[in-house]
């Protein structure tokens, strides 16, 4: 027994159609297409809808059961209310139809008076390129209206990230939900100590947090209402904190143009470029500041792998090796290591040191090969201390002296200097407008016969030489200018900083990534050089130079007497000559050792 065919009574609409006015509407397809089947004996029929989609989507579920019907042999008869309806893409709706000819199903498009047991008329392809052509026009318009909004500084997300809420007053505006807000500022800090994404997922989850979409879908928020996970609300991923830690809406800024459609015909999202996107500082209220964010970005362009040894350090990813400028590698041993010596064993505790990954490299890639430039990280920490307490100390005790310090290292000197570079810059670019005349000045002239071609050659070339220098010493004075105005505000950023903290006795790692922005670890070097074998002979020095951030490399005024310069050097020469005497101490017992071994 064969199976009844179906006729169907294809209705779509999109938001592009409702622009459009109410004759496109659901309900008057609707009503359209139950006149033409009930007048035509198109019965039994059924109705397939798809309502709020694109033409130029092929993959709309009403559609998508159409097809399969089709597929199925289950179709007689496809009615719609123009060819437009089946979608906005010439080729793919060409292709449909010759899938229902192949099937046998009959097409019709009332309002096109087209039907396909009358035969193709010469209009139907012309009809569905015009289709396309109107999807095509509307993508610009909206693209153009779409950008016009973007570039107005308004928000161009309808769902708010979470953490913040909309204004019920202003769709546009952005308020912080207090009941969240804790939760971004907590998992911020955790990044800033350090802890990568997974880790603070994994914390999220064991303390039992409601992760975003579980927050947002069960209080009917945003697009989550609808598609959250009811039996697992505690279960954060890394990758949602990832997104997290990487908007810029946290510190109070718009961010429109992330992703974009390449053509009119794909519903994909690809992502823009950085430099392409429309950032409109400080619009709303922020959840963290400004350093903060900056202080994670830079921490998370450095990887930091858990390994056999732990947590990696978090120092990681901030030393340098001076002489070919790559990171420096930490290695780690266990907490305490059985070692064998001449048939005894004995404990020693394990090395934690940082050596240049050039260095490292070069075992497997002998031409990339550096020395170690090796030091302790203990050394390393010691040295971090020293420096941040000297440095918060001077700050707090004399912050205008250092105010000017900061300003000194800048290539301007004071404010007289500011004046003669204004003023340079405004004569420089006089000058330049000059040029642009004289130069279609004397183009004039050469068409005209007056002036001969070597000559106009000569002169242009002189006026555009002229032009160029200018331009680029405007270009070089405005920088200088840029950073004499800006170092004034680096240095109360880090006056700002420094007063957060009373002291450095303990270094952790929020302390690391607020202050250090670098450290630049030259390779050792030995006060009475090397042995044959290459053993170091006497004491190892090696200069560490710490950047922090702001600042840079600052160099704290010694603000001691004389009197305790002086005593504090006759104390390192005193400390030398007893390190030295120990030394030539234990050579000559070790002499003796040998010497005694071998008359054995």
């Amino acid at each position: 027994m064969n199976k009844q065919k179906v006729n169907i009574l294809y209705e779509r609409l999109s938001r592009d159609d409702e622009l459009q006015g109410s004759s496109n509407s659901i309900l008057n397809q609707r009503q359209l297409l139950e006149e033409y089947a009930e007048r035509n004996g198109l019965t039994p029929y059924i109705h397939i809808c798809d309502d709020g989609y694109s033409g130029t989507n092929w993959d709309r579920p009403g559609w998508q059961e159409l097809i399969a019907k089709v597929e199925a042999d289950e179709v007689a008869c496809i009615c719609i209310k123009d060819g437009s309806r089946l979608g906005r893409d010439y080729l793919r709706a060409g292709l449909y139809r010759e899938l229902f000819r192949e099937k046998g199903v009959r097409l019709i498009a009332v309002n096109d008076n087209y039907d396909s047991e009358r035969g193709e008329d010469d209009f139907t392809p012309l009809r569905a390129l015009f289709a396309e052509w109107f999807a095509r026009d509307t993508s610009k318009k909206l693209k153009t209206v779409f950008t016009a909004k973007a570039k107005s500084g308004k928000p161009m997300t309808g769902n708010v990230p979470y953490g913040f809420l909309k204004d019920p007053n202003d769709k546009h505006k952005w308020l912080i939900d207090p009941e969240v807000a804790q939760i971004v500022k907590r998992i911020y800090s955790m990044a800033v100590e350090g802890i990568g994404p997974h880790e603070i997922a994994k914390r999220l989850t064991a303390d039992q947090v409601e992760c975003p979409s579980y927050y947002l879908g069960s209080r009917g928020i945003g697009s989550y209402r609808d598609r959250y996970n009811k039996e697992h609300p505690y279960y954060w991923r890394g990758t949602t904190v990832i997104c997290i830690l990487s908007k810029a809406e946290y510190c109070g800024h718009t961010v429109n143009l992330r992703t974009k459609k390449e053509n009119f015909k794909s519903n994909k999202q690809t992502k823009t470029p950085k430099e392409e996107w429309l950032v409109f500082a400080n619009t709303h209220e922020k959840i963290i500041s400004q350093e903060t964010f900056d202080t994670v970005q830079k921490l998370r362009g450095t990887p930091r792998r858990h390994n056999d040894h732990g947590a990696p350090h978090p120092m990681t990813g901030l030393l340098f090796c001076a002489d070919c400028g790559a990171k420096m590698y930490n290695r780690r041993g266990r907490a305490y290591q059985k070692m064998a010596h001449n048939g005894k064993h004995y404990l020693t505790r394990a090395e934690d040191i940082y050596e240049c990954s050039t260095h490292k490299m070069g075992f497997h890639h002998p031409g990339k090969k550096c020395s170690a430039h090796q030091i302790c990280t203990r050394a390393v920490k010691e040295i971090i201390i020293d420096v941040l307490q000297k440095t918060n100390g001077f700050v707090r005790e004399h912050e205008a002296e250092f105010m000017e310090l900061v300003r000194q290292q800048s290539v301007l000197r004071n404010g007289t200097a500011v004046k003669i570079h204004q003023k340079q810059i405004a004569k420089n670019q006089r000058r330049i407008a000059e040029l642009d005349k004289l130069i279609l000045s004397i183009y004039e002239d050469k068409v005209k016969g007056l002036l001969p071609e070597e000559r106009f050659t000569q002169m242009a070339a002189t006026y555009e030489q002229e032009q160029a220098d200018l331009k680029d010493q405007t270009a070089a004075l405005q920088n200088e200018l840029d950073a004499f105005n800006s170092d004034s505000t680096r240095a109360d950023k880090f006056v700002g900083l420094a007063q957060r903290y009373t002291h450095f006795d303990e270094l952790n790692g929020t302390m690391i990534a607020e202050f250090i922005d670098k450290i630049v670890v030259h390779e050792g070097e030995w006060s009475e050089g090397r042995t044959a074998q290459g053993r170091g002979l006497g004491t190892r020095t090696q200069e560490v130079e710490v950047y922090l951030n702001y600042i840079g490399k600052f160099d704290v005024p010694d603000l001691r007497s004389a009197e305790e310069i002086e005593a504090e050097r006759i104390a390192l020469e005193n400390a030398d000559r007893i390190r030295a005497k120990r030394r030539a101490s234990a050579r000559r017992t070790a002499a003796k050792k040998k010497a005694a071994a071998q008359s054995a």
